[in-house]
């Protein structure tokens, strides 16, 4: 994509955010669609789709938790029962749907790491992981993310390390529910990185 499209696009979800009061979420995806960019420049061929992927990957915050479940419903989003459980999570697939229907975003690869940008997943790609991981850095919260440390020192390794090392984190630390996703990716990451329980 064009320097001249990737302004419009990050144009039109300034004011499709904004005029949806979700300003704070604007500035958290073009933080972490910059972020994922510089990430990617090390590991991918157009580190571009890291940044679109970044811009758009919370853009269905417009829905809140208790919408969600309706409007995957009306989108035709298959959903586990995890999902069901704890709605915050179903976002990375209606954002997916929002940046198909209303961007115009057709690249799977793209609409795959929008997806998956919460929970990674079994299969995972290259531009899914720059993602996950780049959200993960750039957290929607305030001040520094309390896992802040050791994912910097682990993704001095890799992605799938860093990648790791938050989902170890997650597991770790009371986690709401654990999506079957983020499990498949957990078990594929321990067998790449060669790590025994």
């Amino acid at each position: 994509m064009k320097s001249i499209e990737l302004l419009d696009l990050q144009i039109e979800i300034k004011d499709f955010l904004h005029s949806n009061n979700k300003i704070e979420t604007y500035h958290h995806c073009i933080t972490v669609g910059e972020y994922a960019y510089n990430l990617a420049k090390k590991s991918l061929a157009d580190p571009n789709k890291a940044k679109i992927a970044g811009f758009l990957h919370d853009i269905s915050a417009i829905y809140p938790n208790d919408q969600r479940v309706d409007v995957a419903k009306k989108l035709e989003i298959p959903l586990c029962k995890e999902e069901i459980k704890f709605p915050m999570i179903i976002h990375q697939k209606i954002s997916r749907q929002t940046a198909l229907d209303i961007f115009k975003i057709t690249d799977p690869e793209i609409l795959s790491a929008i997806e998956c940008h919460t929970t990674l997943k079994g299969g995972y790609s290259d531009l899914d992981l720059v993602v996950f991981v780049a959200d993960k850095i750039k957290w929607d919260q305030t001040g520094e993310p309390p896992y802040f440390s050791g994912l910097m020192d682990a993704l001095n390794q890799s992605l799938e390390h860093a990648a790791y090392y938050y989902i170890e984190y997650l597991l770790n630390n009371d986690i709401k529910v654990v999506h079957p996703w983020l499990m498949d990716a957990y078990k594929e990451l321990r067998n790449k990185l060669q790590i025994d329980l």
